[in-house]
């Protein structure tokens, strides 16, 4: 086993203190569930650390390749906690303050640079920084009931949150992102997936199947591949044409020394199907 083989860990039994963490049988494909469905499942500082935690250290996992996110009991987030982070902050000096705003952005930092793709599985209120989240997954799928909304000039602060005004224009458009954040209004599954937010709509008795399928497959394909596109999709934001070129000749290079490629090819001419081992 090499050195940098050697650092990798299950995480199919990891310990989660602050929301539901599980996995299938094989581990590849993980759960979270924020699970405090009687107050739409909002955030606490502590849910904020131990998700910035987890998702920094999911590269360090030998089994999970995929990640379904999702919400408790027909919500997906309503953002962060009125009484447990909202009052405090009102309360807090400035270097608190900041400390927090750049904590919670970790958190979005965390989820893009994770190897895993992360499918979000909305239904119901899906506000604030639970919007964010939901923003910051690879994927989502929601139902007919999801309401998105990034509401957080309704409580006197600027759209520009944990990444929002970067983020949301390079997924809907900036005309459409402006509406948004300087509303605070809710955005609807059906203009979420007329605008790109939403990648399918599917009824709510079918959401949780319809995610873990998706994650499965992903899974269950290159994910090594799958990790390097995900990395491509952060680093060209800020790239020209000619190093956007660049830069992906040199990603695909390295897939192509892979195994995986090696294995899809042999597959392909004995026209079966390829067992994918992300080397």
């Amino acid at each position: 086993m090499s050195e940098m083989k050697a650092k990798l860990r299950p995480f199919k039994d990891y310990p989660a203190k602050h929301f539901r963490w599980s996995t299938d049988a094989s581990g590849r494909v993980a759960t979270i569930t924020l699970n405090r469905p009687d107050k739409k499942n909002p955030l606490t500082f502590e849910s904020y650390e131990e998700l910035r935690d987890l998702f920094t250290n999911l590269k360090y996992a030998s089994d999970v390749r995929a990640i379904v996110l999702t919400g408790a009991e027909g919500n997906f987030c309503s953002g962060g906690d009125v009484f447990e982070i909202i009052e405090p902050l009102t309360r807090m000096t400035m270097p608190d303050l900041l400390a927090f705003t750049r904590m919670t952005g970790e958190v979005v930092r965390a989820m893009r640079k994770c190897p895993q793709i992360i499918v979000a599985a909305i239904d119901g209120i899906c506000a604030g920084a639970g919007a964010m989240l939901a923003l910051a997954s690879d994927l989502r799928l929601a139902t007919p009931q999801a309401k998105t909304a990034f509401l957080f000039t309704r409580v006197g602060l600027a759209g520009a949150d944990m990444g929002a005004c970067g983020l949301l224009p390079r997924v809907i458009g900036q005309g459409h992102a402006a509406d948004l954040l300087y509303t605070g209004r809710a955005m609807s599954a059906e203009e979420g997936f007329t605008w790109g937010f939403h990648n399918r709509l599917v009824p709510p008795a079918e959401l949780a199947g319809a995610a873990h399928e998706l994650a499965r497959s992903l899974a269950d394909g290159p994910w090594f591949a799958h990790g390097v596109t995900k990395t491509m999709f952060n680093q060209e934001w800020a790239m020209g044409v000619d190093e956007m070129i660049e830069s992906e000749a040199q990603a695909q290079a390295i897939c192509m020394v892979t195994g995986d490629f090696r294995r899809a090819f042999e597959a392909f001419a004995a026209k079966q199907k390829p067992a994918f081992e992300g080397n």
